[in-house]
């Protein structure tokens, strides 16, 4: 079965920007009642509250005038949350009956860790559609050992020279094998690009980090005639402080260089993608969303949940080249969730 949605681009090479409407008193709304009844139910509703809360922020981002739609099943993910909870109870339990046992079952789980990423890809995707057509995963599983079990084994005795490799590969391979409808996307990113960001993020570590140690120092001998015994401390705290400021603003201007490298050389068809993410702007955003949420005990979070998303979506275009036309969707089979639960549970962020 498939379909065709009407022309939302005629003009050729013009600019979509995502929009993001959902504000943080609504999502709270959302955020409040989830929480109580997952807290009441033993955390079964969490599943129902996954989907409300996608179908909120999913129904709040727009693109040219359209909304997306999630389509998640609250009983697949329940189930794929029970099986996650057996797989980590035997994990716990293995470990306290014997060392042995323990590694056994981490063996089992890092074994079973790319089949539940794959799964997630193909779970999260497929129940997420655009103007009524959904998008898909078509990676196999085969490829998914490669990129997520081969790789980053081979580069752990590559002792970290390559990850940047390993990060380039896995987001080429999330990206070529996503589809909308079906039309793929594509990813032209070269690894010499990834090496170079990290590159540059390592040596601006250093130099960063050698000089605020010297001026750590400096500051410590021009304190000593006063401050005598103290001045070393305090200059040890100043230097720490300023260190943990420095990696804090190096590692959002890191966050913000990579998702630009990788939104600007990903394509859906002849359509590309704009990423203008600010390093300071990030920074300053999940500074005072930290402080917000100190500060309310909590209360805050549904607010800086929203504020972080919006800023992430909305530095992202669709630049479209001709029309958004004939973008047929594709028929596919229902793909099950128990892959998602279990990356929910593990963690890890699979987000395109």
């Amino acid at each position: 079965m498939s379909a065709v949605f009407e022309s939302v681009a005629p003009a050729t090479n013009s600019e979509e920007r995502i929009t993001f409407s959902a504000t943080g008193s609504e999502y709270f709304r959302i955020w409040i009642v989830n929480l109580l009844l997952s807290i009441v139910t033993l955390g079964i509703y969490s599943a129902w509250a996954k989907v409300k809360r996608n179908q909120y922020f999913y129904g709040s981002t727009q693109l040219a005038g359209s909304s997306f739609e999630y389509h998640g099943n609250p009983v697949a993910i329940l189930k794929g949350r029970i099986a996650a909870l057996v797989l980590f109870g035997g994990y716990q339990l293995a470990f306290q009956y014997s060392l042995a046992a323990g590694i056994v079952m981490l063996v089992v789980f890092l074994a079973a860790m790319p089949w539940m990423i794959w799964k997630s890809l193909q779970f999260g995707l497929y129940n997420s559609s655009y103007r009524g057509i959904r998008f898909g995963f078509g990676g196999s599983l085969k490829d998914a050992y490669f990129h997520y079990l081969l790789l980053p084994v081979v580069s752990v005795f590559a002792l970290g020279l390559m990850y940047p490799f390993l990060h380039h590969r896995i987001k080429r391979f999330q990206h070529t094998e996503s589809r909308y409808g079906r039309t793929p996307f594509s990813f032209d990113a070269t690894v010499g690009a990834f090496y170079k960001a990290y590159f540059g993020m390592f040596l601006l570590l250093v130099l960063g980090g050698g000089l605020i140690t010297v001026a750590a120092i400096v500051l410590g001998k021009m304190l000593q005639p006063t401050m005598g015994h103290m001045s070393a401390a305090i200059g040890k705290g100043a230097g720490l402080t300023l260190v943990y400021v420095y990696l804090f603003c190096l590692m959002y201007a890191f966050m913000a260089m990579i998702q630009n490298l990788i939104w600007n050389h990903t394509q859906l068809g002849p359509h590309r993608f704009r990423s203008t993410m600010k390093g300071p702007r990030l920074a300053w955003l999940y500074v005072s969303n930290t402080l917000g949420i100190i500060l309310t005990l909590g209360l805050f979070i549904p607010f800086a949940h929203v504020r972080a998303l919006k800023y992430r979506l909305e530095s992202t275009a669709l630049i479209v080249s001709g029309s958004l036309d004939d973008v047929v969707a594709g028929s596919q089979g229902d793909v099950g969730a128990v892959g998602d639960g279990m990356a929910d549970l593990a963690g890890f962020d699979l987000a395109l």
